[in-house]
């Protein structure tokens, strides 16, 4: 078999392409064993794999840039500031599901809780002046 010429990159990693000629494998000895059809228009086919590659997700990536000392000190800020209301709205209010779909719908739905919890936020405090 030749060497096509070719790289590419598959589920697991990156592969050789080797083929040979269709001349070669009617000629063959081992064809029963090497092709599963009988040979039409094209001679076999094979991928190696070349060198195995680790997949990396986007829940990798989030967490190096969490464990690094600028995604501490980012992360650390972002817990007293915007991660109760997401507890808030979602346990104690109830919403958390979006009932809709596509995008913008649920993007509107989303707003639409924030709407509730600023509003609320605003009453309380119109509360407590009154007191003051």
């Amino acid at each position: 078999m030749l060497f096509q010429g070719d790289h590419f990159e598959g589920a697991r990693g990156i592969y050789s392409r080797f083929r040979g000629k269709l001349k070669d494998c009617r000629d063959c000895g081992m064809q029963t064993q090497c092709m599963k059809k009988p040979i039409k228009d094209q001679g076999r086919q094979v991928s190696f794999l070349n060198e195995e590659q680790e997949k990396v997700t986007c829940l990798d990536l989030m967490k190096q840039k969490i464990d690094s000392p600028e995604g501490r000190r980012m992360y650390s800020r972002r817990m007293w500031t915007i991660e109760p209301v997401f507890g808030y709205i979602t346990s104690n209010k109830g919403l958390n599901r979006i009932g809709l779909r596509g995008e913008v719908k649920a993007t509107a739905q989303w707003l639409m809780y924030c709407m509730v919890h600023n509003i609320e936020k605003l009453w309380k405090n119109r509360e407590m002046e009154s007191w003051g």
